[in-house]
């Protein structure tokens, strides 16, 4: 586990490409998991139009950690985890993950893999099901199918209307 106290993390960036500590945002989740508050901000400073940054990984890693103890998971912490991954994957702007942070973010992703499988096995609205879905198909290293995941129904009935052409 990372500590909270460990002093990189004041110097941590998020998807403006300028210094966010999550740390603050994540102890408000821990006590209040469903803030949407709290939720919005972390959309919001974590990625922006496909940037991402080491904040964003160091706070994937307390996601997964402060989701361990909800059932079910709420969906925004899929889709925030499985939005930063894509965005670390997809565009080489983006940096890696810190060697720091790196050994807790690979377990952040098993323990996120597990609770969406867990969580999909008994729900079925499609904020989770998108965003647990994505979770799974990223952990398993298929890239375009988690992409795909994430879309909403209509525009991925759309693309395959575009793709078969009907």
């Amino acid at each position: 586990m990372m500590a909270f106290n460990d002093e990189r993390w004041s110097g941590l960036t998020g998807g403006y490409k300028v210094v966010y500590d999550p740390r603050p945002a994540l102890r408000r989740l821990a006590v209040h998991y469903d803030d949407k508050s709290v939720w919005d901000e972390l959309w919001n400073e974590l990625h922006h139009q496909g940037d991402v940054g080491d904040a964003s990984y160091a706070a994937v890693v307390e996601l997964a950690r402060i989701s361990e103890g909800e059932t079910p998971v709420y969906w925004g912490a899929y889709g925030l985890a499985a939005t930063i991954e894509e965005a670390r994957l997809a565009y080489d702007r983006n940096p890696p993950v810190p060697d720091w942070i790196e050994p807790h973010y690979k377990t952040a992703w098993q323990i996120l893999f597990e609770l969406a499988l867990r969580d999909l096995a008994v729900l079925a609205d499609d904020p989770t099901v998108n965003c647990a879905l994505a979770v799974v198909a990223l952990h398993r290293g298929r890239f375009s199918l988690g992409r795909m995941a994430m879309c909403a129904e209509d525009e991925r009935t759309e693309m395959l209307r575009d793709y078969f052409g009907r």
